[in-house]
């Protein structure tokens, strides 16, 4: 069998072009994945779509037929109701970096980002002093960054408290930290609408959920009324943590996860090295 130059060309297309699809759809998937409402959207499509396929398995022909006219036009009304998540989704993958500043830095310059941010919000909920603080990972904050006061310093505890010290222009904002610098001050976020908060929680800690609903950052606030520390991570806040948990959760979250297989195949070797 004789293979000429066109076979060969032939092949390589289509692997590339099977390439470019799996990569839109793993980008896909991992934007509706960091976006809590449209990773809901997504459950309600392969719901609508299970339940089809359970009706033509069992002939259920008024629930097949309703169905199919929710399939029909169930695309565009999603497009008209879900206008704005659809868009944030589109601005997400434009705003995506390869690697986050966060992934670049070592060990030791990890370490001492978790120590400033700890020290500087120990000090603030002692003082009641309220603060928001956002760290960026994979998903640019530049929309945000834009319209906030620049700062461009060295991650410190002292600046941080400063910033939001009672009386400065810019305690009432929230603070964008990039790598281990703090890019910005006084950054407005959008605030989240979800019916899960309580209602009583104010402004600062709406407005981290919603940061954390739309993009992957981390939202650190201290209350200004009972000096509670919480996190919000992908739309999910927790509230009233203790100094230990903020520090824990902020190590696991900033530790790089891993990127391909054969880092996992090398940690499961050294455990079972050590474990032998």
């Amino acid at each position: 069998m004789n293979i000429t130059i066109t076979d060969v060309i032939s092949i390589i297309k289509k692997i590339i072009d099977i390439s470019l699809v799996w990569i839109i759809f793993y980008y896909m998937l991992k934007h509706i994945r960091n976006n809590v409402k449209l990773s809901l959207i997504f459950k309600g499509v392969a719901l609508v779509i299970i339940l089809k396929v359970i009706s033509d398995l069992f002939d259920f022909t008024t629930v097949g037929l309703l169905l199919e006219y929710v399939i029909m036009y169930g695309p565009l009304a999603l497009i008209i109701i879900f206008q704005p998540e659809i868009r944030n989704i589109l601005e997400q993958i434009g705003r995506s970096q390869l690697l986050g500043r966060h992934k670049v830095l070592t060990v030791d310059e990890r370490e001492n980002m978790v120590y400033q941010i700890i020290s500087a919000m120990d000090s603030l909920r002692k003082a009641k002093i309220g603060a928001l603080i956002v760290l960026e990972r994979d998903i640019s904050l530049g929309n945000y960054i834009d319209k906030a006061k620049k700062i461009y310093a060295d991650l410190s505890s002292d600046l941080l408290i400063s910033i939001f010290f009672p009386n400065n222009p810019l305690h009432d904002g929230g603070v964008i930290i990039q790598g281990d610098r703090i890019t910005c001050a006084g950054a407005v976020f959008p605030t989240s609408s979800s019916s899960k908060l309580n209602k009583r929680l104010g402004t600062r800690h709406r407005a981290a959920v919603g940061i954390s609903e739309e993009t992957d950052a981390i939202a650190l606030i201290v209350s200004e009324e009972t000096g509670r520390m919480s996190i919000a991570i992908k739309g999910e806040l927790f509230y009233n943590l203790t100094i230990d948990d903020v520090r824990m959760i902020l190590i696991d979250e900033l530790r790089p996860k891993h990127d391909s297989l054969e880092d996992e195949f090398e940690d499961e070797e050294d455990i079972y090295e050590e474990n032998n």
